[in-house]
């Protein structure tokens, strides 16, 4: 056997041929089988999915940025709206620390409504941070973009996951949710709400999904859900398959009687 014989590389450890456009199915195949088998690993049996944008602040960094800005160090009108935005990520944070607190305090040994976000910062690090608050195991689906998007510090460690194509990172954003949370958010959110709800409406997805829009102005402002029905888009009883609210307490309550209704004794990730 010749030296260059004896230096020929295995098609698994080829570098150039794994990141190339042939081997795109493998790469693929990878953001599907690699979750898989740390999610089995760590005994994740379902999630309670939280979007919302990356770009709300928590209260304490925004009253600050709106007491500079008053003495003329910033944008005044941009502080403002960020301190008024900031009641999301409290909202966010303190639902996600009692729902994790509700989870935790159910008989058996699963982990079960385990709290997931997108694993960025804004709404994603407060889900994560109320998760961790209290002591509870959290997910973190992050996904590699050149701007805002970076692994907050709340996400548990083994279970931080970094994807590269959106679909499979939405597609285990919903495999595993028993239940999701749509705060106030961008494109992303929007993409990943209307994704959902067209996979409900078309029964794609089979299990009961509650999905609650929280902040009714924003939403109201953002999307005419009765406009689409008066136009005939979609169906009037469309519009009932999210829940619309702007309290914490309502929300805690709709998705844990949601989940004890439809989900506590149907454990395990399906759609």
């Amino acid at each position: 056997m010749t030296d260059d014989h004896a230096k020929a590389e295995r098609a698994y450890d080829n570098q150039s041929f794994l990141r190339s456009t042939d081997a795109r199915p493998l790469r693929i195949l990878a953001e599907y089988l690699e979750p898989q088998r740390r999610f089995e690993l760590q005994g994740i049996e379902d999630t309670i999915v939280f979007f919302g944008s990356a770009r709300i602040p928590p209260r304490g960094e925004a009253e600050a940025e709106l007491a500079a800005a008053r003495k003329g160090q910033g944008d005044l009108t941009r502080a403002e709206q960020r301190y008024e935005l900031s009641v999301y990520y409290e909202a966010t944070r303190e639902l996600a620390r009692r729902l994790t607190e509700w989870s935790k305090g159910l008989s058996g040994s699963e982990k079960r409504f385990v709290v997931c976000s997108g694993g960025g910062p804004g709404i994603m690090e407060a889900a994560n941070r109320g998760a961790s608050e209290a002591k509870g195991i959290n997910v973190a689906l992050n996904i590699s973009i050149p701007f805002e998007q970076h692994f907050n510090k709340h996400a548990t460690r083994e279970l931080l996951f970094e994807f590269h194509y959106f679909f499979m990172r939405k597609f285990w954003f919903t495999y595993l949710a028993k239940a999701v949370m749509v705060m106030p958010g961008g494109f992303g959110t929007l993409d990943e709400l209307f994704e959902l709800l067209t996979l409900v409406q078309t029964s794609k997805i089979r299990k009961h999904m509650p999905i609650v829009l929280f902040g009714s102005r924003y939403w109201a402002d953002v999307i005419d859900f009765k406009a689409l029905a008066r136009y005939g888009s979609i169906s009037p009883e469309d519009i009932d398959l999210f829940f619309r609210t702007d309290s914490v307490d309502e929300a805690f309550d709709f998705i844990t009687e949601q989940l004890s209704a439809y989900a506590l004794g149907s454990p395990g990730a399906s759609l």
